[in-house]
């Protein structure tokens, strides 16, 4: 970088390498915008005001220029695509920057997968920041391929994979003082520490606060997620594919939009179909203005906020010596994405991303194919009439789940499953350790009539899950997945309805993202004619085994309630009602 050009094109003495010209510039500062040129060179933004001259000069009378769009927490692997696959949906979106943990991939592959992620990640237009998994397994009653210790931790730092310690998942062992735990913590003392703590307030807040863990994305109430402002935290306003909190949070900053130094707008799960439907950080911007959020204000929670969070402070917004990361959209409050730059080069023209497809990484790990299924035998469950059991209750877009006691349905001695009370059977097998493990439970709110689903995307250890209404379909989607070596699974009876294989890590495909949509669309659509009325039954289940979000959960080592002490049984006693 030449100082003196600069400081000369700075002062308007010496043309530009670009200059954008009469836009709206939303100022995220001040809350307003001003109609200035905005002068770049070299990937930095040199200058604002009016008369600057370039080699290029790109008019852009009637529209608005706002800093690129950051992602304060995402999970890539949810969208079934590669770190390349997302990058070029999400820059079409005007997204420029994005801090992902990988904490799926590291369940199923270790460090390798997050090795994977990012040498893959240098390939693209867009920073892709990751952040260290520290809940590998999320809690002990999770079995993930191995465990991240955190001499892990401090060699993803070391190794320049990660440059902060990903959402910690699990409050109770940071509240209880838990050696390891808080060995990874200590391991991550001088970086940012993101948090997870759902449900979690008062004097606990204060003890999980305690780790350094300084923003959450589980609030579901309005007033968890004042008191965790009150406290300190970030606030990550979540508007996912199945998760949305946002038209219960946002009121908290409509209310006092000096709140949005504080809060932002995260996706944390989205599937490639939302992306290219819905949009990502662009169409939570739309709704958030639509529910009332002024638009400056909604344009802050997902640029300044968020790089002041992470310490980014050459980004987030329209500024001498800022990196020229910018967006040119309609409006605010259409946000529809007209131009990109990322760092002063063009990335998005016109509406079309330039340059792809970006370049794949085919040196990328997989996970076990060779492991246990058991058979229909096994999946049985005997009982008789008089003793209940615990059901896990589906909550529709909601992560969080109910703990049911109900009474089982029961034929000739075995419990089974019921579609006129939505009672399906759910199954998880151990495909990470090469045990033998399962567990059997039931669950209700899928809407299943017949068949079976299985996936191998099973937050947070993804071992194979399926949910059924027959146990021959239940093995039948269990022996495809094994098969596959990973992807989602339609079944009836002995008969394989429809498949999607992600050889990648068990969790995404290596494709192109439209091809991946359409493939998604057909195994959904096959899920719907077994009688599921969700739209995305499969990422609905897929949270139906993370452990560390309340209540009742299913890993393979069993029925699990943090909140109760750990492992349930799957009969319960009468004192337990």
């Amino acid at each position: 970088m030449d100082i003196k050009k600069m400081l000369a094109i700075a002062k308007g003495e010496f043309p530009a390498d670009l200059v954008i010209k009469n836009a709206r510039v939303a100022n995220v500062f001040t809350l307003e915008y001003e109609k200035k040129d905005v002068a770049l060179y070299g990937g930095t933004i040199a200058g604002i005001g009016e008369g600057y001259s370039g080699k290029e000069e790109v008019d852009a009378s009637g529209t608005v220029l706002a800093p690129g769009f950051i992602e304060g927490h995402c999970h890539i692997e949810s969208t079934m695509l590669t770190p390349a696959g997302f990058a070029e949906m999400v820059l079409l979106r005007g997204t420029t920057t994005v801090m992902a943990d990988p904490h799926e991939i590291a369940n199923t592959c270790g460090m390798d997968g997050l090795e994977f992620m990012y040498r893959e990640s240098l390939n693209v237009p867009l920073d892709i920041f990751f952040l260290a998994p520290s809940c590998v397994p999320a809690s002990p009653f999770e079995t993930p391929h191995e465990e991240l210790d955190a001499w892990a931790i401090k060699s993803s730092y070391e190794q320049g994979w990660c440059t902060a310690l990903g959402e910690v998942m699990n409050y109770p062992a940071v509240i209880n003082g838990d050696e390891g735990m808080w060995s990874k913590l200590l391991a991550s003392w001088d970086v940012v520490k993101s948090g997870h703590a759902p449900g979690v307030t008062g004097k606990e807040l204060c003890a999980y606060l305690l780790s350094g863990c300084s923003s959450d994305h589980e609030s579901a109430t309005r007033d968890e997620g004042l008191e965790k402002l009150r406290r300190g935290m970030w606030l990550m306003i979540r508007q996912g594919a199945t998760e949305h909190n946002l038209a219960e949070l946002l009121p908290l900053i409509i209310e006092n939009e000096a709140r949005s130094s504080r809060a932002m707008f995260v996706s944390d799960d989205l599937t490639a179909k939302h992306i290219h439907t819905k949009g990502h950080l662009d169409g939570i911007i739309r709704l958030a203005v639509q529910e009332g959020l002024s638009p400056l204000a909604a344009l802050r929670m997902v640029t300044l906020s968020p790089a002041c969070y992470f310490k980014l402070f050459d980004r987030g917004a329209i500024a001498p010596g800022y990196s020229a990361d910018l967006v040119l959209i309609d409006s605010l409050e259409r946000c529809n994405v007209i131009h990109v730059w990322k760092k002063g080069k063009w990335t998005v023209r016109n509406g079309e991303v330039l340059n792809t497809p970006f370049e794949r990484d085919k040196c990328y790990p997989t996970a076990v194919k060779a492991l246990y299924i058991p058979s229909r035998e096994e999946l049985s469950i005997r009982s008789s009439r008089d003793k209940k059991i615990r059901v896990v209750g589906l909550i529709k877009g909601q992560v969080v789940t109910e703990h049911c006691i109900e009474t089982p349905t029961v034929r000739r001695a075995e419990v089974i499953a019921d579609s006129e009370r939505d009672l399906a059977k759910i199954v998880v097998v151990d495909k990470n350790s090469g045990s033998k493990r399962f567990f059997s439970g039931f669950v209700k709110g899928l809407g299943l009539n017949k068949g079976a689903l299985a996936s191998s995307v099973a937050h947070d250890a993804h071992n194979f899950i399926a949910a059924g209404m027959d146990d021959s379909s239940i093995v039948s989607a269990l022996n495809e997945l094994r098969r596959l070596g990973g992807g989602l699974v339609v079944a009836f009876e002995d008969q394989v309805m429809a498949s999607l294989s992600l050889p990648v890590g068990g969790l995404m495909c290596d494709g192109n993202a439209l091809d991946v949509i359409q493939a998604i669309e057909e195994v959904e659509k096959a899920a719907r004619d077994l009688g599921t009325p969700m739209t995305h039954p499969f990422m609905a289940m897929s949270f139906l085994s993370l452990s560390v979000i309340p209540e009742l959960k299913i890993t393979d080592q069993g029925y699990v309630d943090l909140n109760r002490g750990g492992l349930m049984s799957f009969f319960v006693d009468d004192e337990d009602n």
